[in-house]
């Protein structure tokens, strides 16, 4: 962990850096604090200023250290120290993405003075640095007065169950934020009961991530206190619990308090102990026609009788769901070729990702079929039908929910938005 530093006073300069061009600026700050330049940082920059230049609408400044398309030398405490000066009072900057760098809690100190002086960051990506607690609560407490940030991803620092009751507290102040990412941040249960508090009154966060927590108890509490938070909450649109050892009993609560939430049009539900019961509560969930639109359940434990309870309850009864996730669930060929044979009669959902299970020849004929009539796009689903010897067998494609979250495509941006049917409610600035 670096050394805790408050930054030096804003230098001063004749010109603003809205009247300068960003690449000049940065090399003449780095001269003024001190710091050797990094090339990477002044490429990012270079093509920010490329932006500008074309009068591009809401320029995001992309530095991620995973970035395979160009030499990248990942961004540290001093580098982001320098960088957040060169920002200062920039409006034409409303995106900084920072993910797998080397920033530290001294960093969050320099990023949060960058919150508080930048007017029109509204897209803010630290997800895997090395952030810890006190990194935590200097963000959280920059954006107490902040009116400007809507998207903060803080994925994988390890700001503890401590750094998460920091940012319970903030939202019971902030009224601007809207995203919030606190996935594989070591939440535990204290901070989670608190986060899902604070929702019951906060109605602007649209979308919070809550992945990954490190929880000791089998009574499943925090999944209690989250369901009761959806049954009042009008503003959640995204929800993320994924790896919370959920069991049926968890979910037959969340199922129970959904039946009256109006809003919420993203479950994800993935990698949790969830079996056929589980299922058979969310398949009844979805027959009364919520406004649930993306459910994922991908690595479960469903098998054939959680996947049949979910395909008659969208071939009879469910309209309105869009994207279904049920990779890796232990689902044979009756299982599948149910799950296919649905889609026949529901002409909404027009996503489905069936990855990980157990094909048979009926299964991979039967959507190798829907692929065939134009039923599924290829985009749709993330198997591709093939043929050896005269029989159908089905390869993997990697389309899925939220595919391209954690990493830059090396093979430049992503070909087609359905690629990712996560885009279909909101389309994250990456």
């Amino acid at each position: 962990m670096g050394s805790f530093l408050s930054p030096p006073p804003w230098p001063t300069c004749p010109k603003t850096a809205m009247s300068r061009d960003l690449k000049q600026h940065y090399l003449e700050l780095c001269a003024v604090l001190i710091q050797p330049v990094n090339p990477f940082i002044m490429e990012m920059l270079i093509q920010a200023c490329q932006k500008q230049d074309q009068l591009a609408p809401g320029v995001t400044i992309k530095m991620a250290g995973n970035n395979r398309l160009v030499p990248v030398q990942q961004v540290t405490d001093k580098d982001v120290l320098v960088l957040t000066h060169v920002l200062r009072n920039n409006k034409s900057i409303t995106g900084l993405d920072l993910r797998y760098n080397r920033l530290t809690d001294s960093g969050a100190e320099h990023v949060g003075k960058l919150i508080q002086e930048a007017p029109a960051l509204r897209y803010l990506n630290l997800m895997f640095n090395d952030i810890g607690t006190k990194g935590a609560e200097i963000l959280a407490k920059s954006l107490h007065r902040n009116e400007a940030l809507k998207h903060l991803k803080i994925t994988g620092n390890k700001i503890g169950s401590t750094g998460g009751m920091y940012f319970a507290s903030m939202l019971q102040i902030n009224s601007t934020l809207e995203e919030l990412d606190l996935g594989d941040c070591d939440l535990g249960t204290q901070s989670l009961i608190a986060l899902a508090t604070i929702l019951n009154q906060n109605q602007v966060i649209k979308s919070i991530n809550l992945n990954r927590p490190l929880l000791y108890s089998q009574q499943e509490e925090t999944t209690v206190h989250i369901a009761l938070m959806l049954k009042v909450n009008h503003g959640l649109k995204e929800l993320h619990l994924s790896k919370h050892e959920m069991t049926d009993f968890g979910v037959q609560r969340l199922c129970e308090n959904l039946q009256e939430n109006f809003t919420l049009q993203y479950l994800d539900l993935s990698c949790n102990r969830i079996t056929r019961d589980g299922v058979k509560c969310l398949a009844k969930l979805l027959e009364q026609n919520t406004v649930l639109e993306i459910l994922d359940l991908t690595s479960n434990r469903m098998e054939d009788d959680g996947a049949i309870y979910l395909s008659e309850a969208i071939a009879i009864y469910n309209n309105t769901l869009k994207a279904l996730a049920v990779g890796s669930n232990n689902i044979t060929g009756n299982g599948l070729v149910a799950l296919a044979k649905s889609l026949n009669r529901n002409r909404i959902l027009s996503y489905i990702y069936i990855w990980g299970n157990k094909f048979d020849e009926a299964s991979c004929m039967a959507f190798s079929d829907l692929l065939e009539i134009g039923r599924l796009k290829p985009s749709g689903t993330d198997v591709r039908p093939y043929v050896v010897d005269g029989r159908v067998y089905l390869a993997e494609l990697f389309h899925g929910l939220r595919k391209h979250y954690y990493w830059t495509p090396s093979y430049g941006e992503v070909d087609s938005l359905e690629c990712n049917s996560s885009l279909a409610i909101r389309a994250p600035i990456n």
